[in-house]
């Protein structure tokens, strides 16, 4: 149990790392160093290092729950992995088609996936637990 929790925080720690130099690479070129390449460069490069290390923290995360946790999360991405596909594809196919009056955006699938993600893992809880 105690490890769990270190592997949690750990994740949390890297997860909100990824995501703060996300913010950088993104606005950085606009808010702050006004397009500079290198720069540039460089904060996508740290932000991409933070997201493979949020993968290993992910997965020593995965490795330190139970099996029935194991059992829970993976269900719940599991359906998370094959409804976004599905969602995903359709949103694309709709723009392309320009059956929506606005571009597609990947955020709006992220988003999707993590609400669908937490909602799956909330449902999957209460079944087993």
């Amino acid at each position: 149990m105690k490890n769990t929790r270190k592997q949690t925080l750990k994740l949390a720690g890297w997860t909100w790392s990824w995501v703060a130099t996300l913010a950088v690479a993104t606005f950085g070129p606009i808010l702050i160093w006004d397009d500079h390449q290198l720069l540039t460069v460089l904060a996508v490069t740290v932000n991409f290092t933070n997201g493979v290390a949020m993968l290993v923290a992910n997965r020593q995360f995965f490795n330190s729950l139970d099996e029935l946790q194991r059992k829970i999360h993976l269900e719940a991405l599991a359906f998370t992995i094959g409804l976004s596909m599905i969602v995903g594809i359709t949103y694309s196919v709709l723009d392309i088609t320009n059956l929506i009056p606005m571009d597609a955006e990947i955020g709006l699938l992220v988003g999707f996936m993590g609400i669908t993600y937490l909602v799956t893992l909330l449902v999957n809880r209460n079944r087993y637990v």
